[in-house]
């Protein structure tokens, strides 16, 4: 399990390499996603609070980057944070998200991305329940929801 050290050690030392890796020109993500998606995922913005369709659902599944399908984070880790936007405690896999220090707004915060095509879906604080201790605070509009209906209809 992830600690915030784990995530201090990666945003200053290096990510875990992912399993593959997606990379597209800006053209190619514009043609892909939704102005709103390419706005939060590839130029780093965020969605209002509480707007975001995937945050007050709970429905059994897998969360997956929007940009590329990776798999992120399980509905089991996801909790009710109440600041407006998906939280969830772990990710799926230890080397599913990239992370980095980010500067902007004038404070010091942890940045998560996807690590196989890096697209922006929020970021992590250390004020999240036990075990983990972990927040990720996730844009809705970077992550798709595949339930386990759907799961099991592709079967």
């Amino acid at each position: 399990m992830l600690t915030w050290k784990n995530v201090i050690n990666f945003s200053v030392n290096g990510n875990p390499t992912p399993d593959r890796r997606v990379e597209k020109t800006e053209a190619e993500w514009r043609e892909l996603l939704t102005p709103e998606q390419f706005r939060i995922t590839r130029k780093k913005g965020t969605e209002r609070p509480h707007s975001g369709a995937l945050c007050s659902i709970y429905d059994a599944g897998k969360y997956n980057c929007i940009c590329c399908d990776t798999p992120l984070f399980d509905s089991t880790i996801k909790f009710n944070s109440g600041t407006g936007w998906p939280s969830f405690t772990e990710p799926i896999k230890e080397n599913a998200i990239k992370y980095e220090k980010d500067s902007s707004l004038g404070m010091v915060r942890v940045e998560v991305m996807c690590n196989t095509c890096d697209a922006h879906l929020g970021h992590v604080f250390p004020d999240g329940p036990e075990p983990s201790g972990l927040r990720y605070c996730i844009n809705s509009e970077s992550m798709t929801l595949q339930t386990e209906k759907e799961n099991t209809d592709e079967n």
